[in-house]
């Protein structure tokens, strides 16, 4: 069981931090907050995990990076991530590719609503 939940958590990686950065500009350890948080921890990541995905977003033109220095008692410069107009689109096609999959799926699996009911 473990490996198929980690063959299923790469394979959605990529699409779920694309939908983060599309919705708010963030910086990685903001996104490896979100993640644990709004999946009650499913998504746990270490950095090691987190930035392979993020350079390969940004190679291909999905995401952009800038640096910020936020003003205040530390001063810390941060490396923030937000989506670029190809990203949108890419997003967008992500969202139909992924409703169409969990369908089929479903639909193969013979599940019909909510799979916890």
């Amino acid at each position: 069981m473990e490996r198929i939940k980690k063959q299923l958590k790469k394979g959605t990686l990529e699409i779920i931090i694309l939908r983060l950065i599309s919705k708010k500009e963030m910086y990685g350890y903001e996104i490896i907050q979100q993640l644990e948080q709004n999946s009650n921890g499913f998504y746990s990541l270490k950095e090691g995990s987190l930035y392979p995905v993020l350079y390969r977003l940004e190679d291909s033109d999905f995401i952009e990076s800038y640096m910020f220095h936020e003003e205040g008692k530390r001063k810390i410069t941060r490396k923030y991530y937000k989506i670029t107009d190809k990203g949108i689109n890419q997003i967008n096609d992500y969202l139909k590719e992924w409703n169409n999959f969990v369908f089929i799926t479903n639909k193969i699996l013979g599940i019909e609503g909510d799979i916890n009911e």
